[in-house]
């Protein structure tokens, strides 16, 4: 679990960092096309350090992550990635100097308790070996997504929002479960292995789309989308597929555990948009998100 909080410590602090070059990217509402996939948007948010900043962070955080799912289930890993929501919450207090409100410390306590409940039950990852035709799946998901993308922009407001970022987490969620199924590294091994191209080209989809929800949706929403399709979608695969199991007579505090860290995760996100302090802004009040 070390390894998947390290990840969420980064990808929280990364959030922050993205969020606000993302925002200042975006072009008036005026002059958006009718796409999700922006990737015009994606190249001018690039150009700012905060953003190139953030995805190195992002890196730091996909090396742990890659070394969680390689010790521990991937419904710990999920739960673990849902709560750096509470890491760019408390990352962004102090950055952008936005106060937390009594009710979302409380929540980021939650989601803390929920991790804890979670680190005691979990076992070991799964030594199932995953049908064949799981790698050739996740490829097909990551058509859907582009797909999706590709027509969310024409969408209205949070509707847009939440399916950018539900699609954004199913490609994250693609990028968990290809890593898994990466078990040889040699070079034929890795060009032959159809995992491999699901999790670049879902790694790849996931920022595209979320920089785009994050540069002209609800944040709140999108984050909401992507915290459910990176996390249940995933954790279902491990359990059904990769024989991921908890300690013995663990399961239900897992459950919990996962469950609380979640729902922890999804009240948290609602700080993506809180009403500011006085005298502050709206405009800075409303620069906060999580990871692309």
């Amino acid at each position: 679990m070390y390894y998947a909080l390290g990840s969420a410590v980064c990808f929280g602090t990364a959030s922050v960092f993205q969020a606000v070059a993302a925002r200042e990217a975006a072009p008036p509402a005026a002059d958006r096309g009718g796409s999700g996939l922006d990737t015009a948007l994606l190249l001018r948010a690039v150009r700012q350090w905060r953003y190139l900043l953030g995805l190195a962070l992002d890196g730091l955080g996909f090396v742990f992550q890659v070394a969680a799912l390689r010790s521990v289930p991937i419904y710990a890993v999920g739960a673990a990635l849902a709560a750096s929501l509470a890491v760019t919450a408390a990352v962004a207090s102090l950055v952008l100097r936005v106060r937390l409100s009594t009710a979302e410390w409380t929540a980021v306590a939650v989601v803390c308790a929920g991790l804890g409940m979670l680190g005691l039950a979990s076992g070991a990852e799964g030594e199932q070996s995953p049908p064949g035709a799981l790698r050739w799946a996740l490829l097909g998901v990551v058509a859907v997504i582009l797909l999706t993308g590709a027509v969310a922009g024409r969408l209205p407001g949070r509707v847009r929002a939440l399916t950018l970022g539900l699609a954004a987490g199913l490609g994250f969620g693609v990028v968990e479960v290809a890593v898994r199924l990466i078990d040889e590294m040699s070079p034929v091994a890795l060009l032959t292995n159809p995992a491999v191209y699901a999790l670049l080209a879902g790694g790849g989809a996931a920022f595209l789309l979320l920089t785009s929800a994050l540069g002209s949706g609800s944040v709140t929403t999108a984050t909401a989308g992507m915290v459910i399709g990176e996390t249940v979608g995933p954790a279902l695969v491990g359990v059904v597929w990769m024989g991921d199991r908890t300690r013995d007579g663990m399961t239900w505090p897992a459950v919990l555990g996962f469950a609380v860290a979640v729902a922890g995760g999804l009240v948290v996100a609602r700080f993506g948009e809180p009403e500011p302090e006085a005298g502050r802004s709206v405009d800075a009040g409303r620069r906060l998100s999580v990871r692309p």
